[in-house]
């Protein structure tokens, strides 16, 4: 029989031969399928017919991009050509079986020709059907369908995880204790190895199903890659993949899992559209005589967390003296159980203050003849009517648009961008951050200076620094010791060289002009602007649909409106712009939980004056799951609530403050703090009437004020949201479904859970319980979100 190699000639090329009998394909099929082929028109054939036939179809034009392919995702079948350039179809199906994660691929070769021997060389490398070129389409479409419903199962290849082509849980079972089995019998020792990857558990809430799988599949072939012919790879029911490694020492097991670490490590995972790092984790566990399938997988978990509490990219053996970590030893993540189990109380102590003990003041006063009940209703209704009001009048005066002054090119002074991060909560989208920023172009030069920090050595710190050696305006700075974006800040002024600065989250992308426009707004007379902060993925979740519209209600319609009403802005946090100097003067404290509005009111009392530009676009990533909503939304509200207690009476004292600025101070700190209680009202109010009165039906729900006022109140959400559409960014307000999805849900429970969040925040502080709930990030970017940047950038 002739070497495949032999046949590696060109292919003949003839353009009278008709390819493919043209049939017309009635059955329909739901599979995926690459098409690898180098003729364009052999290709739209197949690719049609299989379309016709209903399966989702990819293309490939050579064995090389083919793999690529696979290592993006995993398709049911693959349909090779054989002659191709650069790598042909024996040496692609050759790779394809070499491989854990595509061992068990059905691929079906297609050649011009018939010779047994390219027939049997074929099948001998494991194809697992053939066929020679002319053939009828119907029967293309048949084979495929065999293949997809009837999968091929060779003798060496084990049933395996769809998505990653390793083993399932349960067949991984049985080849461990196959394999502890015969450990026993030939008294050789094995390993067992669980390998995490610390930040997929954090970011899955953010993947889409098929990223995951991306990343996953990705992660597969790197940990099989120069495995030994006897290991045997795995996935659990969870985020982790068991690695069998038989006959192989502690100290070879440890080299082996050394090389895989490192490799991961150096390795860019490629999927939503984003690059990124992810950082392994590896627990392992030595067999042999005394070992029990059945124990060694809490051995390896135990093993797990230890690393995980490392992150030192070094995998941890356990030893019988290790135990499970104390909840205080595992991280954040475990904080959040921590939380669930208190939350409940903390809203039962809130609800309790807001309704119940309000409640029993009215019916105590009221038995004592004493019914303060109906100024308590009158009080509420101003406080609604009042509340509507403001909301009202900062949504019509959004409308007056106001623009910078132009300046000359040669005018644009020297600019930095600082960006802070903490790498194990924003590894993974931190590179792909600094590439966006790289991309503006600004004239004077853009200064880049990321300031993170991390609490143990990851690998993206070797990314970046790389990174920094090929750009001269890009610096990476690992603060050492800090707990806060304050600090991160703070240290970064150090090194930053520009004129003004604009600071940023990890998660920002902001528009190429932005720079520029910033200038505009600080050469005219301001001393700091707050851009537009704009959802980019919010496509993903119905959470995340919500966010998008609500920050265009908060960016492009109140902050602009209430700028206007009471003649300053706020800086947000993140996408604004200061000139250095007031910067270095103001700084940020690190003790405050929103660091951002605490150097946004000591400016403002230091008559410092802020301006609001909804044109001035930066995109961010929003919470995608109800957990992160509230994580986040919790730790604003806490954060406010510690600004307006230390700083309202000191600015309402500050003679460099008008009136009216006073007045929206009071409107900003105080009545933000007062107003959930006051809302709370109405509802100890009617419960007080319907005991009183005898039952629901004897309280005159006619009574004009009440009519009126309850119109006039509920107009606010539709009027708001009706705003925001009118106000919104291009890309956000041609979603009208997302309008429609934040009306329904403000009114049925979000401005409800709002409120909720406002009073247990109150709570929290006066309890001195400052979690820092860090808000978590994805690499996931959807398609449509990376077509806006570009577009935007155009």
């Amino acid at each position: 029989m002739s070497s495949p190699a032999r046949h590696h000639r060109a292919k003949p090329k003839n353009p009278h031969k008709t390819p493919v009998a043209a049939e017309v394909v009635t059955v329909r099929l739901e599979a995926s399928v690459l098409v690898v082929e180098d003729e364009q028109m052999m290709s739209r054939v197949i690719g049609r017919g299989l379309a016709a036939a209903g399966c989702d179809v990819a293309y490939a034009a050579n064995g090389e991009e083919a793999l690529k392919r696979l290592r993006e995702a995993l398709p049911d079948v693959v349909i090779s050509d054989v002659n191709m350039p650069r790598m042909n179809g024996f040496e692609f199906l050759s790779k394809v079986r070499a491989q854990a994660a595509t061992r068990a691929l059905p691929v079906i070769l297609l050649t011009a020709r018939g010779d047994t021997e390219d027939v049997v060389a074929g099948m001998g490398l494991g194809a697992d059907d053939y066929l020679v070129k002319p053939f009828a389409l119907a029967e293309l479409v048949a084979r495929v369908r065999a293949k997809v419903e009837r999968p091929p199962v060779p003798a060496a290849v084990l049933p395996r995880d769809r998505s990653t082509g390793v083993l399932s849980p349960t067949r991984f079972a049985e080849e461990l204790e196959r394999e502890v089995a015969r450990a026993h019998k030939t008294h050789r020792h094995g390993t067992l190895a669980h390998i995490g990857m610390h930040e997929l558990t954090r970011l899955r809430s953010r993947f889409s199903s098929r990223v995951n799988d991306q990343i996953e599949l990705q992660a597969a072939e790197l940990i099989a890659e120069e495995g030994g012919p006897l290991e045997v790879l795995g996935h659990d029911e969870g985020d982790r993949f068991t690695l069998l490694l038989p006959e192989t020492s502690e100290a070879d097991a440890r080299s082996r899992l050394l090389v895989m670490m490192d490799r991961f490590a150096g390795h860019e995972f490629v999927a939503g559209a984003e690059v990124f790092k992810l950082t392994p984790v590896v627990g392992f566990v030595e067999f042999g005589l005394e070992a029990d399938a059945s124990e060694l997988g809490e051995r390896c978990s135990i093993a797990l967390e230890h690393a995980e509490a490392q992150l030192d990219l070094q995998p941890v053996r356990y030893v019988p003296s290790m135990r499970r970590l104390r909840p205080e030893q595992r991280g954040r993540r475990h904080s959040l159980l921590r939380l669930l189990v208190s939350l409940p109380g903390e809203i039962i102590v809130t609800q309790t203050l807001a309704i119940v003990l309000p409640l029993a003041i009215y019916m105590l006063l009221d038995t004592l003849g004493l019914d303060i009940v109906p100024y308590a209703y009158l009080v509420v209704v101003i406080a609604l009517v009042v509340t509507a009001a403001l909301i009202w009048i900062e949504g019509f005066l959004a409308f007056r648009a106001v623009h910078p002054p132009q300046v000359a090119e040669e005018s644009y002074p020297p600019a930095t961008a600082i960006i802070a991060a903490y790498l194990p909560n924003e590894a993974a989208t931190i590179v792909e951050t600094v590439r966006a920023f790289q991309r503006i172009d600004y004239p004077a030069g853009l200064q880049i200076v990321l300031a993170y920090n991390t609490p143990r050595p990851l690998p993206v710190e070797e990314t970046l620094r790389r990174m920094a050696e090929g750009d001269r305006q890009f610096k990476a700075i690992h603060v050492e010791g800090s707990e806060s974006k304050a600090q991160n800040v703070n240290t970064a002024l150090s090194e930053a060289t520009g004129e003004f600065i604009g600071i940023f989250d990890a998660d920002h992308h902001p528009d190429p002009h932005c720079f520029r426009r910033a200038w505009r707004w600080l050469a005219s007379g301001y001393d700091i602007v707050q851009g537009h902060c704009m959802v980019r993925n919010g496509d993903e979740t119905w959470i995340s649909r919500i966010v998008a519209v609500e920050f265009e209600a908060i960016y492009a319609v109140s902050h602009p409106g209430r700028a206007r009403l009471h003649h300053f802005g706020i800086f947000g946090g993140t996408n604004g712009y200061w000139r250095a100097s007031v910067l270095h003067e103001t700084r940020m404290h690190g003790y405050m939980l929103t660091e951002d509005i605490d150097s946004s009111i000591r400016a403002i009392v230091e008559g410092r004056r802020i301006a609001s530009d909804p044109l001035l676009v930066s995109r961010e990533l929003a919470p995608v799951t109800l957990r992160a909503l509230w994580n986040q939304r919790m730790r604003w509200a806490q954060g406010w609530f510690q600004v307006s207690y230390r700083h309202l009476f000191e600015g309402l004292a500050s003679p460099r403050l008008s009136l009216r600025q006073k007045l929206g101070l009071i409107h900003l700190l105080a009545w933000r703090e007062v107003y959930p209680w006051l809302a709370n009202q109405m509802i100890p109010i009617i419960i007080f009437w319907t005991i009183k009165l005898g039952g629901v039906d004897r309280i005159d729900w006619l009574v004009p004020i009440f009519v009126l006022t309850t119109i006039f109140t509920l107009s606010t959400g539709p009027g708001q949201t009706l705003l925001a559409w009118r106000l919104a960014h291009p890309d956000i307000r041609r979603h009208g479904s997302w309008f429609w999805n934040y009306l329904l849900n403000s009114t049925l429970f979000y401005t409800g859970l709002k409120n909720l969040i406002a009073v247990v925040a109150q709570l929290n502080e006066a309890m001195q319980q400052r979690r820092w709930m860090i808000t978590p990030r994805s690499a996931r970017a959807a398609a449509t979100a990376a077509e806006r940047e570009i577009r935007a950038r155009a």
